[in-house]
């Protein structure tokens, strides 16, 4: 069955995997959208299925203005392994939400030797900020949501990190080091390393991005859906992403090509729900 990754966004995809769901879908991704012309279908409401996502990884990456972090990332676990490891071992991602420093920081844990990398978040558990000499790369996401205890634990973490050459920490925020509302000794610690801003793609992006995944999963895109996408539905690229994986399933359903008539017979499926308001 094919499997769509989501090429930019804090998380990636989900499937959707039964009938029922894409009968549901559109509250989730209909709630700040452009309205309808006069010429086009209501549009319906589903109510996402989350299943479990696909691993997000570089390749689904779309790198656009984004080089650099993801040259950087990309090459971490090898250059930790070189003869001489790297001076600049402390990295913060920081960007507005959608633009991807989460789906970094799970590709380069999918990147890195199974029981080398450790990722965590506010919902981790304390023990998940501890050091451990095997764990070479530790990815810490949401820093600006951790709680007390979790920040300290995670200012302990980039001491010990930068105690040992040949480990690494990436910690990804919403905001730059001085705008986040953390404390005082964590936020300055966040400054001493790498800083970059994950750029956000833009709507030539985005296209690209919804290409690229139909091309990864055979499908032959019609040139008008992804334009109509951008401008009808939320814009965001997860939003983007799970309303193209329903179209994905609703067009093996009906044995359809993926067109924008097969999209908007799938808003206008009488089983879909009523209108988004």
């Amino acid at each position: 069955m094919r499997i769509l990754t989501d090429a930019h966004g804090s998380a990636p995809t989900h499937r959707i995997s039964s009938r029922a769901s894409v009968q549901q879908a559109l509250s989730f991704l209909m709630s700040s959208v452009a309205p309808p012309s006069s010429s086009t279908p209501p549009a319906r409401q589903l109510v996402l299925d989350l299943g479990t996502p696909p691993p997000a990884t570089f390749d689904s990456f779309v790198t656009a203005a984004n080089l650099e972090p993801v040259a950087r990332l990309r090459g971490l676990n090898d250059a930790l392994g070189a003869n001489e490891p790297p001076s600049d071992r402390t990295f913060y991602l920081w960007g507005d939400a959608g633009s991807g420093r989460s789906h970094l920081l799970h590709a380069l844990c999918h990147a890195t030797p199974a029981g080398r990398a450790r990722y965590a978040g506010p919902h981790s558990p304390l023990a998940a900020f501890g050091f451990s000499p095997e764990i070479a790369i530790y990815a810490i996401d949401d820093v600006q949501a951790l709680s007390g205890a979790q920040q300290i634990a995670l200012f302990n973490l980039f001491n010990e990190v930068r105690a040992h050459a040949r480990h690494a920490l990436v910690v990804a925020g919403n905001a730059a080091p001085l705008g986040l509302g953390v404390r005082d000794d964590l936020r300055t610690r966040l400054g001493w390393g790498l800083v970059y801003q994950i750029a956000a793609l833009d709507d030539d992006g985005k296209i690209v991005a919804l290409k690229n995944a139909a091309r990864d999963r055979g499908i032959a895109l019609a040139d008008d859906v992804p334009p109509y996408l951008l401008t009808h539905f939320k814009r965001d690229m997860p939003s983007l992403m799970t309303l193209f994986d329903a179209l994905d399933r609703f067009s093996l359903e009906q044995k359809r090509a993926v067109t924008l008539p097969l999209l908007r017979a799938m808003l206008a499926s009488p089983d879909a729900g009523p209108p988004a308001t």
